[in-house]
């Protein structure tokens, strides 16, 4: 080996060291690794930020813009109702959500139809009062194994498919990788059900000051639409439907206050006092089509350009509010902002908000346009208290992210645009159409893990850079031609898994499709279960954050380390490795 080729794997070894020791966060510890590199000689300076404009970083963003549409959208939500009426526990929760994403990646790209379905992860999480970390990263190693079933599923089975086509002029076919793919998925989903006590029960993203803030005992109100669902049900009917959640300490029907008895049937118009944290509110209230209440239905004023949206805040004793009544102070009409919500420490309020005394101390939630929110704030005398992202009062689009997602799977399917097209266009249209505000989009998107991709993506790419990759190929034919078929097939797998972490899946077929055809030919055995064993191997990749969009997706939500991956990872590689050479040998004869 020449020099730049030990050195590329010195620096390669040390990173994953420090990964693994966890001293340095993961995007410090890479960017450690592109300074090694590029001190080093190994990626030239013109290169070094390369990484920040691969399709991987443009895939991933995307795809946390997207999902947090879905999540505003409400549509997951109202999904999980049927659902959770006879799925509370982890365990089952688990295997509905890897089940859902897995058979679904078999069908659409597996990181769209990871981005779907992360949301109902938080939800069912919330619901049994469990880590989303329990979830997350099973979701997306079921999403690995659900792409392995068809053509369209992952970008290695395409790549094999065109290698199979150059040396035999036949294709795989869209159900060629059926039968492999089913059956390790199906083992995966089992190995999931039970193997995820492996992870730590401690993992979580970490909190913002927002959330060490949070405030969960809100008070607002909201009309009974004409269509909404609300109508005709028993506020009995009403608290369960919403699992108990939310509370009605009100009703007010042509004005006059109507006890909330249990069998009160509701109707439209009647205005309801509820109470709850945020998110419930905004769920049950977009969810039900109710008409907030509580502050004049004008605009807010501002310019029509202005982005409306919506601040905590705490009364100080010396604010104007104190004393005062919403209604007594006409805030639309005189800040151009409009309360929405309130809540008091240890009371639960009654009234109507625009009747209500304010007090010092009482947080309140006020809608406005964003660009003049401060000020008034100070106006009012008003704290704001740090920023989390309440979305009550803010219009939610419905199906319109969904629709958007499924076209952008589609395109991508037939073919039409690549992957890091259509999430990034699936990703604007839902900005420009409201479906998700743009500080929203910012927000969800997890910059230290792009910060990692960007830094990583040419480190990794020394091995090819230095012919490293080239000596592994020709180690791998010398090492197989000594084995028998199954211990060949079975080398091939092991090493697609291995190379995967580094030059990520399309690139490890690139690399080793043609070495596996190749070493097939030489030895007088048809090629198919070799592609096959690459193309499993390379979209396999269970032990790194990184060799895989899926993985990289979760890992700042799920709060992962690097080393969590392998701890779930390296036993269900190993029941790959077992069943998928035999699987693969059953399926395509080499004879």
């Amino acid at each position: 080996m020449t020099t730049p080729q030990i050195l590329s794997v010195c620096v390669l070894t040390g990173m994953m060291l420090l990964f693994i020791w966890g001293k340095f966060r993961y995007d410090v510890t890479a960017v450690i690794a592109l300074l090694a590199a590029i001190g080093l000689g190994l990626v030239k300076p013109e290169d070094a930020f390369s990484g920040f404009s691969d399709d991987i970083v443009v895939i991933v963003a995307s795809a946390l813009v997207i999902s947090g549409a879905v999540q505003r959208s409400g549509v997951i939500e109202r999904m999980l109702r049927v659902v959770q009426k006879y799925v509370t526990r982890l365990p089952s929760q688990l295997m509905v959500l890897c089940a859902s994403v897995g058979f679904a990646s078999a069908l659409v790209k597996n990181i769209g139809a990871l981005a779907m379905l992360m949301p109902a992860a938080f939800q069912m999480a919330k619901r049994s009062k469990s880590s989303p970390s329990a979830l997350l990263m099973p979701m997306s190693f079921a999403s690995l194994l659900g792409g392995l079933m068809t053509l369209v599923g992952t970008s290695p089975n395409i790549i094999v498919s065109r290698v199979r086509e150059d040396m035999t002029g036949t294709p795989f076919r869209m159900f060629d990788y059926l039968p492999v793919g089913l059956g390790l998925t199906l083992m995966g989903l089992v190995f999931l059900r039970f193997g995820y006590r492996l992870l730590p029960g401690d993992r979580r993203a970490a909190p913002t000051m927002g959330e060490a803030l949070d405030i969960q005992d809100y008070v607002t109100e909201a009309r009974v639409a004409e269509r909404s669902e609300a109508v005709g049900e028993t506020i009995a009917a009403f608290v369960a439907r919403h699992g108990h959640d939310v509370t009605v300490t009100q009703v007010l029907r042509a004005g006059i206050r109507t006890t909330p008895w249990r069998e009160l049937e509701l109707r439209a118009g009647d205005v309801l006092i509820l109470g709850g944290a945020p998110d419930t509110l905004e769920q049950v209230i977009a969810g039900d089509g109710l008409e907030l209440e509580g502050h004049d239905r004008a605009q807010p004023q501002g310019s029509e350009h202005d982005e409306v949206g919506v601040i905590e805040a705490v009364l100080g004793a010396d604010s104007v509010l104190v004393g005062q009544t919403a209604g007594r102070m006409l805030l639309q009409a005189r800040y151009g902002v409009n309360l929405i919500a309130i809540s008091r420490r240890g009371e639960r309020l009654t009234r109507r908000l625009a009747n209500t005394v304010l007090c010092p101390g009482d947080v309140v939630v006020l809608q406005g346009p964003l660009g003049l929110l401060p000020e008034r704030l100070r106006m009012l005398g008003c704290l704001p208290l740090a920023e989390r992202s309440l979305r009550l009062g803010n219009a939610r689009k419905g199906l319109l992210p969904l629709a958007v997602l499924a076209v952008a799977m589609a395109a991508t399917a037939s073919g039409l645009v690549p992957v890091a097209v259509a999430f990034f266009a699936a990703a604007a249209v839902v900005i420009l159409t409201g479906s998700l505000p743009v500080r929203d989009a910012y927000s969800h998107i997890e910059w230290p893990i792009l910060v990692m991709l960007g830094a990583l993506i040419p480190v990794s790419d020394t091995l090819r850079t230095t012919g490293m990759s080239d000596i592994i190929g020709v180690w791998l034919a010398q090492t197989a031609a000594s084995l028998p078929v199954w211990g060949a097939v079975g080398l091939i797998l092991v090493a697609a898994m291995a190379v995967t972490p580094f030059l990520n899946n399309a690139a490890t077929v690139l690399v080793m499709a043609p070495i596996a055809a190749t070493f097939a030919g030489d030895l007088g055995y048809r090629p198919e279960a070799f592609l096959m064993a690459t193309a499993v191997g390379a979209g396999c990749d269970f032990l790194t954050p990184i060799g895989h969009q899926c993985n990289t997706l979760v890992m700042g939500p799920g709060g992962y380390r690097f080393g969590d991956y392998a701890r779930l990872g390296a036993p269900l590689s190993v029941l790959v490795l077992l069943l998928g050479t035999p699987l693969i040998l059953w399926v395509w004869p080499v004879h």
